[in-house]
């Protein structure tokens, strides 16, 4: 993976999925969502997936503590965050405020 500093000071928003593989019964529906986001955006925003198992260090360091947690950073910082799931319309929503 890519340092995370280089992730997040896109100028353009960053959408980040902290998820756990364990957590099977909605991972398949929220990889459909976050595929259908990502589609939307289009250049206009980066959608990334984060596997907080392979992700410890980081994951502890902005206490992710429910799965799936995400978070939109823009220019470096973090400008909007929600544990639990959304839906594909709601997160397209809420990256465009950013862009």
């Amino acid at each position: 993976m890519a340092k995370f500093g280089e992730i997040i000071s896109s100028n353009v928003p960053v959408l980040i999925d902290f998820y756990a593989d364990w957590k099977d019964d909605t991972s398949t529906s929220l990889h459909s969502v976050l595929r259908d986001v990502a589609a939307a955006l289009g250049d206009k925003a980066k959608v990334i997936k984060i596997d907080v198992e392979k992700n410890e260090i980081l994951a502890n360091a902005l206490r992710i503590k429910g799965n799936p947690t995400f978070i939109i950073y823009k220019d470096g910082e973090m400008v909007w965050r929600q544990t639990g799931e959304q839906d594909a319309n709601t997160l397209i929503t809420l990256v465009e405020q950013y862009a």
